[in-house]
């Protein structure tokens, strides 16, 4: 039987569509040939996002009701009118990364899968200045969405009072997100601070309903999630679809909508009508460039106030300056009498760099995994002094199956569950080699003592890499080393 499939004939390019009556939202019954025809008729708005930069794959194969996979080099078969960007992972490994330019670029990743829209926030042409600051704006399970968009106004307000404009978009998920063009003068360590800066900015200006804090166990309110500028990170940006039910679209919106907007309003199927109606709110972007250098002096001004670097990611070396990696209800020791970080520039220490980078140059492009450095760790001295109880319940391949295992939970220990706020639960997206798995703890600081449950075996307890021999290992590692070496260099963006 012929496999089905429809041939679309863009900017000069023919690019095919496969399977496009597979069913991607099941709820609302949206397909494949319907995410295409989405991003088609809002290609100009897609691609101000994302045009010229390199993007991570984030690949839906089987439409949002299985968990999708990630893929940062580009597949074998992309055509040879699509360009790709070498790009250079803290980890010191490489990949080429999908550069898109245009709608046929589009509609060839579209049918690759890829739902929502990852890039990165550097243009092709210059890979270690980010062009964008990005402020996501991400609330703690519990808040209301009025409170959200309270704090995106007072993200505006801070980004005025340095020189800078705001473009904001609903997230499609949770939250919102604002993202800042800036000269292409700093590097992606510099961003981060400046992002920092400005979270901190915004926390003094609205402390009951902002925070700056890292650790999930500290937040309250919307967090401020600045680490989303570190490098290698990658936010979906706008008109991205994303895997919701109902297929909600991170749409731009003019700051006067901001007040009132409800982000369930914008789907796959409203947002191309307001599209042909009002255009695209964020339009202009790339005519507001701006400067970070007042936000940069504010950090140097919170650095000499005691106010120094935040943690990093988890995924990310410890880095000089860099607070005690450890969260604060299992911090045993002082602060001083953890050992300080060597990462720079957000990767390892430069020996370790160093050695990875000839390792790279040497053909080997997983050279960064695994690394030989793990970082510095607290050694055990002396009892633990718990200042935050906090255990963790479930590990699982997807959200629900997280979630199930906290239902269970609650089963158990029926006058536990019924002190707990929603922000003592703490749901973490966790990334495994190709995909996310989660991971659900609670925070017992409103149960009382007597009543707090012990940590007990986990319940599930998904192991992302139980599946994974060392020979499949070795095997995947030599099959990404050859792909690697077939790769042909690409032309410039």
């Amino acid at each position: 039987m012929a496999k089905e499939q429809e041939i679309l004939h863009i900017n000069g390019r023919e690019v095919t569509v496969t399977n496009p009556s597979k069913v991607y939202f099941p709820d609302a019954g949206y397909t494949k040939g319907d995410v295409v025809r989405y991003y088609a008729s809002v290609a100009e708005g897609a691609l101000t996002g994302i045009r010229n930069r390199p993007m991570a794959l984030k690949r839906f194969v089987d439409g949002i009701a299985k968990e999708p996979f990630f893929q940062k080099r580009a597949p074998d078969n992309t055509p040879d009118w699509l360009h790709t960007a070498e790009l250079i992972f803290p980890s010191g490994r490489t990949a080429n990364e999908i550069v898109v330019a245009d709608a046929a670029g589009l509609a060839w990743i579209n049918n690759l899968g890829c739902i929502d829209l990852n890039p990165h926030p550097v243009r092709a042409d210059d890979l270690d200045h980010p062009d964008e600051l990005r402020v996501d704006l991400d609330p703690v399970p519990g808040v209301e969405w009025a409170q959200i968009r309270d704090v995106a106004m007072v993200c505006r307000d801070a980004l005025e009072a340095v020189g800078l404009v705001g473009w904001p978009k609903t997230s499609g998920s949770r939250g919102i997100h604002i993202n800042v063009r800036i000269e292409r003068r700093w590097t992606f360590p510099e961003v981060r601070r400046a992002a920092l800066a400005l979270a901190r900015d915004v926390e003094r200006r609205a402390p009951e309903i902002a925070t700056s804090k890292w650790w999930k166990e500290e937040r309250h309110g919307v967090f401020l999630d600045y680490n989303q500028n570190a490098k290698d990170r990658t936010v979906a940006s706008a008109y991205s679809i994303r895997p919701l039910p109902d297929a909600r679209v991170s749409t731009p919106l003019t700051w006067d909508e901001v007040p009132t907007v409800e982000a369930e309003a914008f789907t796959i199927g409203t947002v191309p009508a307001r599209f042909a109606a009002i255009g695209d709110p964020g339009a202009r972007i790339d005519d507001e460039v701006g400067s970070l250098d007042a936000l940069l002096e504010l950090s140097a001004r919170h650095a000499a106030e005691g106010e120094g670097d935040a943690p990093w990611p988890p995924n990310y070396a410890k880095q000089a300056g860099e607070p005690p990696r450890v969260q604060p209800s299992r911090a045993r020791r002082p602060t001083s009498e953890y050992d300080p970080g060597r990462g720079e520039a957000g990767g390892p220490p430069p020996e370790i760099a160093a050695e990875r980078a000839a390792a790279v140059a040497g053909g080997d492009p997983n050279a960064g995994l695994p690394t030989e450095w793990e970082g510095t760790r607290p050694t055990p001295t002396g009892r633990r002094k718990t200042t935050i109880p906090v255990i963790e319940i479930s590990r699982a391949a997807s959200k629900a199956e997280a979630l199930e295992g906290l239902e269970r939970w609650k089963v158990r220990h029926p006058e536990a569950a019924s002190a707990l706020e929603a922000a003592d639960v703490l749901v973490d997206g966790m990334r495994g080699r190709s995909s996310l798995w989660y991971r659900v703890r609670v925070n017992l600081s409103h149960v009382p003592e007597a009543a707090r449950p012990p940590q007990e075996p986990l319940d599930p307890d998904y192991d992302p890499w139980g599946s994974i021999t060392s020979e499949q290992r070795a095997a995947w590692e030599v099959a990404q080393a050859e792909r690697a070496t077939r790769r042909k260099p690409a032309p410039e963006p």
